[in-house]
């Protein structure tokens, strides 16, 4: 095997021809984006990271990775093994590590403004890994007596995974056993500073507590729970894996585990179905209302990245990991809060969901309460046609779905304000019930809470589940408040409102407005009878503006 340090040279000799390959691979960004910004000349790397001034001592632990949850994340040097390796940045880009927190936080802000388009990393292909590769390496040999030991062996283990029916996690399988085999060479891995300077520490649902478990609301625990049957099943199936050491399999660190979180937080899906991770460009932190970082790959596998706006100096550089419109997901698979999120799924759960709720718009990423306090048309289609099957309502639970495949927008709104009533109830019920979860779920996360030392050591993830219930619980009372305002509301206070005005046999929905003396007008509603009354025996405000 060559060592790691000869590997090195050869790699910053052939390193020059990268070099002045990223300036004129610039003007392929250039090209495709119609930019003219970039850097001239090519640069060395910067970045806002103190060096050390002595190498540390040795570990006790004969894998060369401290890998605790409290060991630094050796970024610098990773920062000086990427630019030997041929990775390249463009002018005005830098890491910005927290380093008053072992580095918990590294990521990638503009140190200057960056025009639209602007170059930031390249990333030559033989530095990235990728599922494909990996199942190249770990299926196959130029040796036929090899190989079909090797098939053998993989066989097996894929079987655990097929017999599990995890068959779509196989990629993220071969991703973990690549950086199982690159942490079991140490520090002759070719990745060994990168691998150095990677996360110890994180707050998904596979890190949590049994008592963290207990605190989740019902999606975000089935969430959870699905998340950890997978990495069970995947660490379970590597240790089926023959010419993988023992050391590795059953390190008290839980070296398995760790490189699970790192195959499914880092990686990277491409158009051809290919899992990648790049050194470097994995350090983009997610963004959900806009991004500022667009990435490709070339047809040689180098991957680019560069700004997708003008960036003003001090923003953080951003890609997007999953829907922004999913917070619970974001949350268990990446262990981050995101407050900027638009909107979140409802968590309306029936037991039975048939195809026609699908059609409807049933799903996580359509069944949304708005960060403002709106709810998804999805939820009012949904709630009004599972209502209508308890009811036995056949006839007008066909008419909905005949209205939604037709396109009938004025069908649908005759049918949802007759039936208003029963289905803003239902919603209602809903989110006071869920309201209710919630608070029970933040006071018995409370109940260690007082104990911040015990926490710290014990469910450090704890405060992180907290201030998520909180969040979704804001989300709910926006919408409570947004459309079940109390019966005594003042109409003065408000310059429009919206109202249902019902009566025995039907509702209607009125759009009133203010005017400068301070009288409403309003549109629409159930209007007044032959002789002048009032066809509306009550008149409920569902909105105020």
């Amino acid at each position: 095997m060559m060592p790691w340090f000869l590997a090195l040279l050869l790699c910053c000799i052939c390193t020059r021809t990268k070099v002045s390959g990223f300036s004129s691979r610039s003007s392929i960004i250039k090209y495709h984006h119609r930019h003219t910004h970039g850097p001239k000349s090519t640069t060395s790397l910067s970045y806002a990271i103190v060096y050390p001034d002595d190498e540390p001592s040795e570990p006790i632990d004969p894998i060369a990775l401290d890998l605790a949850e409290d060991a630094n994340r050796e970024v610098t040097k990773m920062m000086m093994w990427a630019e030997a390796m041929g990775v390249q940045r463009g002018e005005g880009c830098t890491l910005s590590p927290e380093t008053n927190d072992m580095n918990k936080d590294v990521h990638v802000v503009a140190k200057q403004d960056l025009p639209n388009g602007s170059p930031v990393f390249y990333v030559p292909e033989e530095l990235i890994l990728s599922s494909n590769k990996a199942m190249v390496e770990f299926r196959y040999s130029d040796n036929m007596v090899e190989e079909f030991l090797l098939a053998e062996s993989m066989e097996i283990a894929e079987g655990m995974i097929y017999s599990m029916e995890k068959e779509s996690e196989i990629r993220h399988f071969y991703l973990m056993l690549k950086i199982l085999k690159e942490v079991e060479k140490g520090k002759d891995s070719a990745w060994f500073h990168w691998l150095d300077s990677l996360p110890r520490f994180y707050s998904n649902a596979v890190s949590m507590s049994p008592f963290c478990l207990l605190c989740l609301p019902p999606l975000m625990k089935k969430l959870a729970e699905e998340e950890r049957e997978n990495v069970n099943c995947l660490v379970s199936s590597i240790k089926m894996v023959p010419f993988l050491s023992d050391l590795i399999k059953d390190h008290p660190r839980d070296i398995c585990n760790w490189a699970y979180q790192v195959a499914y937080t880092r990686s990277i899906e491409t158009e051809d179905g290919d899992l990648r991770i790049v050194p470097v460009g994995d350090y983009f932190n997610h963004g959900s209302e806009y991004t500022e970082i667009d990435y490709s790959f070339d047809d040689e596998g180098n991957y680019y990245s560069y700004t997708s706006y003008d960036v003003p100096a001090g923003s953080s550089l951003r890609i997007s990991y999953a829907d922004p419109k999913n917070p619970s997901f974001l949350m268990t698979r990446y262990g981050f809060l995101d407050k900027a999120c638009p909107a979140s799924f409802c968590k309306i759960m029936p037991d039975d969901v048939n195809e026609e709720m699908v059609e409807l718009g049933y799903s996580y990423d359509r069944m949304l309460f708005y960060s403002t306090g709106e709810v998804a048309e999805e939820v009012w289609d949904v709630i009004l046609y599972s209502n209508l099957g308890l009811s036995g309502e056949i006839e007008d639970q066909q008419a909905l779905m005949n209205a939604y495949r037709q396109g009938d927008s004025d069908t649908k709104t005759m049918l949802h304000e007759k039936h208003y009533q029963a289905t803003s109830t239902t919603l209602m019920e809903h989110i006071d019930m869920f309201l209710e979860e919630l608070d029970k779920l933040i006071a018995k996360a409370n109940t260690v809470g007082s104990e911040r030392t015990y926490v710290a050591y014990e469910h450090p993830r704890l405060p992180l589940i907290i201030e998520h219930n909180i969040f979704v619980r804001d989300t709910f009372l926006n919408v409570r408040n947004r459309y079940f305002v109390e019966s005594d509301t003042n109409w003065i206070e408000a310059t429009r409102v919206t109202v249902m005005e019902c009566n025995d046999e039907e509702c209607a929905q009125a759009e009133c407005v203010q005017d400068l003396e301070g009288n409403y007008a309003c549109e629409g509603g159930l209007g007044i009878n032959e002789d002048g009354s009032e066809r509306a025996t009550s008149k409920d405000i569902i909105a105020s503006y």
